[in-house]
């Protein structure tokens, strides 16, 4: 089967990181683009292949699909991702149509992002279920190891988060616990990020609490520490987190409190840690505690909200 591909031209970049919940139309941003072909659909021969894509879809045979199922960008977008980044719902929504199980669903551009990921980036939850439920994959990765649902609770995006929830029960699990290629799992993300219903969600489908992160095996008590997010903490307690667990490092929570301001934190931490891990461990260094403070973690490239 032959790939057509197109050129892009006037390209525009979107961050994915950077991009705030969307409000109508996302706003262009640089660096990390999550299509590098956001202008290629007004050219011609794209908008010919969604004409011709219309025109067939009365038909039965399968062959008449071809074209647009193979045809993608320099960057690797095929029809339906341009459709969704456009939010062309109908042509995507036809595509999806003819497409029931089929391996076009799961297409992955160079960033390895399927049709999926990019419907939770623009928060269109109506695409989303529809990809479901006509076979589209919620376990794929992208670039970055973010599956849909880490995606979701990434951005903050409460409805996509509830239609990959109750559409995927069966994989439900192994999303949640699968850790994303900087360690993060789902619970952790929304931590990071404070969005507190979203880890009351989590914890309440069967997320562990106290699942640490990979790379230095922070537990989400941790995280809302580091954040200096009292109300999460506070949550994460009332829940059942376990304030005596450690870090890789032999941190508690606890210990995190040192050197921070927030005194509401420290209190509610000191009076549920134990007596005997209140106290620094002795074989580290004020200049261990430096590091971890200023890890290159993504903890800190998730921060931000301008984002």
């Amino acid at each position: 089967m032959d790939v057509h591909r197109v050129s892009n031209h006037n390209q525009m970049d979107y961050n994915l990181d950077n991009m705030e919940p969307k409000h109508g139309k996302m706003l262009p941003v640089h660096e990390d683009r999550f299509d590098s072909g956001l202008d290629s659909l007004k050219e011609d021969e794209l908008v010919n292949e969604f004409e011709d894509m219309t025109v067939n879809a009365t038909e039965t045979h399968t062959q008449e699909y071809e074209p647009w199922r193979t045809t993608v960008t320099d960057d690797g977008d095929t029809l339906l991702h341009l459709a969704i980044i456009h939010e062309a719902f109908e042509h995507a929504l036809q595509m999806i149509k003819l497409s029931h199980n089929h391996p076009f669903l799961n297409v992955q551009n160079h960033q390895r992002q399927t049709a999926l990921h990019l419907a939770v980036i623009t928060e269109q939850p109506q695409l989303v279920e529809r990809l479901l439920k006509a076979g589209a994959d919620p376990l794929l990765a992208d670039n970055s190891g973010n599956t849909a649902l880490h995606i979701a609770c990434k951005r903050g995006s409460l409805t996509s988060f509830g239609v990959i929830t109750q559409n995927c029960q069966r994989q439900l699990f192994s999303m949640m616990s699968f850790p994303n290629y900087n360690g993060h799992n789902c619970l952790h993300l929304a931590s990071i990020n404070g969005y507190i219903s979203l880890v009351e969600s989590l914890i309440r489908l069967g997320a562990d609490i106290d699942a640490q992160e990979q790379c230095s095996g922070r537990t989400a008590l941790h995280l809302a520490v580091d954040l200096q997010n009292p109300t999460l903490v506070c949550r994460l307690l009332e829940l059942g987190a376990e304030v005596n667990c450690m870090n890789y490092g032999g941190f508690t929570p606890y210990h995190l409190t040192y050197g921070r301001q927030n005194e509401e934190i420290r209190c509610q931490l000191y009076e549920k840690t134990a007596q005997n891990l209140r106290a620094l461990p002795e074989s580290e260094s004020e200049d261990d505690m430096d590091d971890l403070d200023t890890s290159d973690d993504e903890l800190y490239d998730d921060i931000k909200f301008g984002k």
